[in-house]
């Protein structure tokens, strides 16, 4: 109970009106005066959450700390800085969540530096699991600066411990003089300025530990019911404390009464802590008002407690949702099978499927804490599963593309020294033989396939000129291939008037493409031109094929469209996609006309190399075009 000093006029009046009167009235025990709150802290609701809720809103703090760690594009040299800056702080200023967010972004940007290295240890050819992540300075640096750190802290909490049961044995001491005021019945109205200092004493001393507050506060209300049952004072001032104390606990009803347009919940939660703190620390009230005012708080009081309790209610909601979404994500990605991938093409789509399924999961909240980091754990380790073996693949085939390599250097050399031969139909029977054989052979590095297949194909035309010029016999079954090949040139125009709307018009091109090849050489001089012509003809067909095969594209493509439209997260994860394709087509274009333009060949066979680059730069324009359609129908939809 807080009261006002009575001065030394005031306690010698009460004095001799004592003396003069004994039979007047003898004023009201203080300690009756005391309120509901002031009897049991732990009956307050608040009281008894407390603990509990502590616990809810450090487990929050420790989240949303993890939550923002890697959001911060910074390096592990600026984290240093800012553990070193935090080593700096007064141990009072350190927040715990502060560094927390520190190490767990270190620890992502450490752990991102690691898998990389990793991954390129595995690609160079070696074992995965033979890989040591090398020695990092500027970690063992940061994690010197964090250990500093909590030896700081740890010290700092360790006076404060000290000060606290310092605090506890002070308190407890003058409860037990206020105990021995109050046992001196006879003295106990010359006593109350001591009590009053005691009191003012007991309040102005810090924080106790947590576990004796509740029985401190008890025995200290316990103390001061004690002395009011046996302090007679003069009314006036008894009314005036208790009008002093009433006006104090209004404020503070007003004040949890504001509490309610609070936005911040746990900000509102604090705030009452403080105020219920501030209440247990004022006095009594009249006796008649007691009640009703603590009835007025304890309303207040249970406005934030409700909202307090529905927020956690809300989260564990969503935790439980969260749970649900990423137990389904971990059995979708499991069942993914990774065994039956066999291209290059097959990987690259499943790389999507897997990246599209993390970003899924970075898109939902927290689980609960107990479950949150083994779901984590497991779907991790299906994406480990799946990048380990992808590299494992693409390990396997640049072996055997080096492998494929080596045979067609080997037929390159065996045919530039067969080239000048005179055994025509020897030589002619091995290189035919070396054509078959080349054809079974995979494919190469693509920075070397070309190399290797213009040293060949010169050494083949130079074989088969040479040849032609000294059989000029053959002229006549070389009128006979060229007439064939116009046939085809023929056939293949005949057949692009009606590819639009035939059915097998690309298996017809097979065939026709077919008979092209079986059909021997022609005449040296009319080669170029009925070559070109074939070309023409033939890339004409694949444009007319291509372009029915991209409206039925489109508008199956239009059709998805449709089936999602409304459902704006996926539509823009379309347009996602597709930006990125339309990307990578870019930056072919660009490298194909790089290409070009480091190429000088002259010769027939270098000009094809020119003529297939430029083929392969219309398709991708092409694409392009088709693509940027599509874009173009998802933003109509997402307007």
């Amino acid at each position: 109970m807080e009261m006002c000093d009575p001065t030394s006029e005031q306690v010698q009046k009460t004095e001799q009106e004592q003396t003069l009167n004994p039979q007047a009235e003898a004023p009201e025990a203080e300690a009756k005066a005391t309120d509901a709150n002031d009897v049991k802290p732990a009956d307050n609701p608040m009281a008894v959450a407390e603990e509990e809720m502590t616990e809810a809103i450090e487990t929050q703090q420790a989240e949303e700390a993890e939550a923002e760690a890697p959001t911060e594009a910074l390096t592990k040299e600026a984290l240093l800085e800012r553990a070193r800056a935090l080593l700096e702080k007064d141990a009072a200023d350190i927040q715990r969540d502060q560094l927390t967010r520190l190490r767990l972004h270190f620890a992502t940007l450490r752990k991102i530096e690691v898998d990389n290295a990793r991954t390129a240890f595995a690609e160079a050819g070696n074992q995965p699991e033979a890989f040591e992540p090398a020695e990092d300075p500027v970690e063992n640096e940061f994690n010197e600066v964090v250990n500093q750190i909590r030896d700081k802290k740890n010290t700092w909490a360790a006076q404060q411990e000290e000060k606290r049961q310092a605090n506890l044995k002070e308190k407890n001491e003058i409860i037990d003089r206020i105990n021995a005021l109050a046992a001196d019945t006879d003295n106990v109205n010359r006593t109350f300025p001591e009590y009053r200092e005691l009191q003012d004493r007991f309040n102005a001393i810090g924080e106790v530990p947590p576990t004796e507050e509740t029985n401190l506060w008890k025995r200290f209300q316990e103390a001061r019911e004690h002395y009011g049952d046996n302090l007679k004072i003069n009314k006036e001032l008894r009314d005036y404390d208790f009008k002093k104390n009433l006006d104090a606990k209004n404020l503070l009803i007003a004040e949890a009464v504001g509490l309610d347009n609070e936005a911040d919940v746990i900000t509102a939660f604090r705030r009452l802590q403080d105020l219920h703190d501030k209440w247990r620390q004022i006095g009594p009230v009249a006796k008649e008002l007691r009640e009703e005012i603590w009835q007025k708080f304890k309303d207040a009081s249970a406005a934030i407690n409700k909202k307090y309790q529905a927020f956690f209610e809300e989260r564990k909601a969503r935790e439980a949702e969260a749970e649900a979404a990423k137990t389904a994500l971990c059995q979708q990605i499991e069942e993914l099978d990774f065994s039956s991938l066999t291209s290059f093409a097959a990987w690259d789509a499943m790389t999507e499927r897997i990246i599209a399924l993390q970003a899924q999961w970075k898109g939902l909240g927290f689980a609960p804490r107990k479950v949150n980091n083994t779901l984590f754990s497991r779907f991790r380790q299906r994406c480990d599963e799946f990048f380990t073996s992808k590299a494992a693949y693409f390990k396997q085939v640049k072996e055997e593309y080096a492998a494929n390599l080596a045979k067609k250097q080997a037929l390159a050399q065996r045919a530039e020294e067969l080239k000048d031969s005179t055994e025509w139909r020897k030589a002619t029977d091995e290189f035919v033989a070396m054509q078959k054989e080349w054809k079974t052979i995979g494919a190469g590095p693509k920075k070397h396939s070309d190399s290797v297949w213009k040293r060949f194909q010169s050494a083949c035309d130079h074989f088969f000129e040479q040849k032609k010029a000294a059989n000029n016999g053959q002229r006549s079954i070389e009128q006979a291939n060229l007439k064939a090949k116009r046939q085809v040139i023929a056939d293949l125009e005949a057949l692009a008037k009606e590819a639009a709307t035939a059915p097998d018009a690309g298996e017809r091109l097979r065939k026709l493409q077919d008979r092209w090849q079986e059909v021997g050489h022609v005449p040296f001089r009319d080669k170029d031109q009925v070559n070109d012509a074939y070309r023409a003809a033939v890339n004409s067909l694949r444009r007319i094929l291509k372009n029915n095969d991209n409206q039925a594209s489109y508008e199956r493509f239009e059709t998805n469209i449709s089936s999602i439209e409304g459902d704006q997260g996926k539509l823009l994860r379309e347009r996602d996609r597709l930006a990125r394709a339309l990307e990578a087509r870019r930056n072919e274009i660009r490298t194909y006309e790089n290409n070009l333009g480091f190429l000088t060949l002259k010769s027939k066979s270098g000009n094809k190399i020119v003529e297939e680059l430029q083929e392969k730069i219309e398709r991708l324009r092409q694409d392009i075009v088709s693509i940027q359609e599509k874009i173009t129908l998802i933003d109509s939809k997402l307007q």
